[in-house]
């Protein structure tokens, strides 16, 4: 797979606490010169994102992050605000303990409520894997496909794993076309993404992956 395609797969992220408007900037130059597919940030940094890009490349951000543990009408809000801020794309993290709980029409009501709040924007439910049975992450695929979402995503970055071949290749099956797949977290090498994206995911969540691409140009 040549680079080019592989970075048009990519949400060029940066997401950490103590990122400037140095950095972020720097993001979005990186993204509009690589071909991303969206820039991925916080919500505070969306508005800036959305002046600089200036429509070149969607901007992305997170809702409920990293833990998914806020109120429902918390997460409608922040998301609402995203939008109204510039936002194309939502990533919200689904309340793992409700899952865990077997709440399972808790957990689709709180995703068919942001995206209902986002209207026609992109949504990627992020179900953190890691922290998950198989069997767990079957039952999010249908529900994120039940609650009119476009992506399921495996995992925050932030928690005790990232994405991994066995966690795709079972959202790619379950998911049965109904809904496309990122792959996000711990992305290291070319090799790993051409991986994911071989595996059946649409788009990939990485920090690092236009320095890796560029490594593997060199």
């Amino acid at each position: 797979m040549d680079p080019k395609t592989v970075l048009a797969h990519v949400d060029h992220t940066l997401l950490k606490p103590e990122a400037t408007r140095e950095e972020i900037a720097k993001l979005c130059r990186e993204a509009v010169e690589s071909g991303c597919a969206s820039v991925c940030v916080q919500p505070c940094h969306v508005a800036f994102c959305k002046e600089l890009l200036q429509g070149t490349v969607p901007v992305c951000t997170v809702i409920g992050f990293p833990l998914g543990a806020s109120t429902t009408e918390t997460k409608v809000f922040e998301a609402k605000n995203a939008v109204a801020c510039g936002a194309d794309e939502i990533d919200m993290v689904i309340n793992i303990g409700m899952l865990k709980e077997k709440r399972f029409d808790d957990v689709e009501a709180e995703i068919r409520k942001v995206k209902h709040a986002i209207g026609g924007h992109t949504l990627k439910v992020i179900i953190e894997a890691c922290l998950l049975a198989d069997g767990e992450k079957a039952a999010m695929c249908r529900i994120v496909a039940d609650a009119g979402a476009d992506y399921i995503k495996t995992s925050t970055g932030f928690s005790t794993g990232g994405a991994n071949a066995h966690d795709v290749a079972l959202l790619v099956r379950e998911s049965q076309g109904r809904i496309k797949v990122k792959a996000a977290g711990g992305i290291k090498t070319y090799a790993d993404m051409e991986a994911f994206l071989a595996l059946g995911a649409d788009r990939l969540g990485s920090s690092s992956a236009v320095r890796i691409v560029r490594e593997q140009k060199l």
